[in-house]
């Protein structure tokens, strides 16, 4: 709603004269068509008031008085419109007069700040990726607030468990976004209402007891034979030759695409054991990767390798994806072909499938702890548990 202007006026109370011949001066403030009047604690010779130009003649500290209040008057009142669409004349009264309850912290006056605090760290501590995820939660959470609360604002003391509920709702039914991003912004805010906790603007942590709704994941790879007939097949144009050699790549290395983007020959090494290994840091964690370099996987180097310092021709993700969804209709795959089912794949049919263990899976996939690797490939393990049983019971009954 859009709001009327603030009118600030200085009243000389004539009725209260005192001994001196002085009186009191009070602030009157009008919004809405409301108006609310209150002391100043000021006084002034009524001979020497100017009312039209709201000053006094003969003193000029109670004008620099008088010039403060207007000032702190106009700060409350440009902060009430920040945080919140609706208020009152009194709301702004008290908001200068600090009354109790009216000096609060707010929830999204603070996230800004903390996203503040976040933007001066990067190149330093911080990735500038890592700083755009918790900017886009602050979009989400700003727009939610007004949704819900038909505010700009709320106070962070306002904050309660079921406030995460109604956020995950609304990032599901007006965002359209999928339960894992749900969880990651609803992470993301946590860690900011913590840190005020911790800095001692809650008595309590609103979000402590709150537990991520359950994800199921499913793990899109390719079979051995999907991958073989993306191998062997003859492209007639070369950006689909080269989208597949790229994400054939990674199926052999595992790389993400920002790693196998940015491969350079420097990052190719002769290791310990006298082949050639891939060492760089994964852009996502900062892990550093080792990933000996498979013969399919050193193919391809060899087939794009020329004079530039980067392995292979620069092409964007989401045209690279775009690309792999042509080539999965040519090849026959019937699954949702993106660069990163080439990672996937590298896990399962090239390294579990194959009996490598999890551990050393999680290594090569540069993951930041063994635990992730197990929650995402943990059924696959037991698929091929269940595949090797059978096998071994058909072998039994011979």
């Amino acid at each position: 709603m859009k709001q009327s202007k603030l009118t600030i006026l200085f009243v000389i109370k004539l009725a209260k004269r005192n001994k001196k011949g002085d009186c009191p001066l009070n602030c009157r403030l009008t919004f809405n068509k409301e108006r609310k009047e209150f002391a100043t604690g000021l006084k002034t010779n009524p001979d020497t008031w100017n009312a039209k130009l709201q000053i006094s003649e003969s003193d000029s500290l109670l004008n620099s008085n008088l010039e403060v209040i207007r000032s702190k008057i106009q700060k409350a009142y440009i902060s009430l419109e920040l945080e919140q669409d609706n208020f009152t004349v009194q709301d702004i009264a008290n908001k200068y007069l600090k009354k109790p309850g009216q000096d609060k912290t707010y929830l999204i006056i603070y996230y800004n700040s903390y996203l503040k605090k976040l933007k001066s760290l990067i190149g330093k501590e911080l990735k500038e990726s890592t700083y755009r995820k918790f900017e886009y939660v602050g979009n989400d959470l700003k727009n939610f607030v007004r949704s819900k609360y038909k505010k700009r604002d709320i106070p962070l003391e306002d904050l309660k468990l079921s406030f995460l509920d109604d956020f995950d709702y609304y990032l599901k039914t007006k965002k359209g976004q999928k339960q894992v991003t749900i969880n990651k912004s609803i992470q993301r805010l946590r860690k900011v209402v913590k840190v005020a906790y911790a800095e001692g603007l809650l008595n309590h942590n609103p979000f402590l007891l709150h537990k991520p709704k359950r994800v199921r994941k499913v793990v899109t790879y390719l079979s051995v034979e999907e991958l073989e007939a993306l191998e062997t097949y003859e492209f007639k144009l070369p950006r689909l030759e080269l989208v597949r050699d790229l994400f054939v790549f990674s199926c052999y290395t595992g790389l993400a695409y920002l790693e196998m983007k940015g491969l350079k020959k420097k990052h190719i090494i002769r290791n310990f054991d006298g082949k050639l290994w891939i060492q760089m840091k994964r852009e996502k964690t900062e892990k550093n990767l080792s990933i000996p370099i498979l013969d399919k996987a050193n193919d391809i180097i060899s087939k794009y390798s020329g004079h530039s310092e980067l392995i292979f021709p620069a092409y964007s993700n989401q045209k690279i994806n775009a690309y792999l969804k042509e080539i999965a209709v040519i090849v026959g795959i019937e699954k949702n072909l993106t660069h990163h089912v080439a990672r996937k794949t590298f896990a399962t049919t090239i390294l579990l499938f194959n009996g490598v263990p999890m551990e050393v899976v999680s290594e090569l996939l540069g993951h930041s702890s063994i635990q992730i690797t197990q929650d995402y490939y943990g059924k696959i393990v037991q698929k091929k548990v269940g595949l090797e049983m059978a096998d071994l019971t058909k072998r039994l009954k011979k």
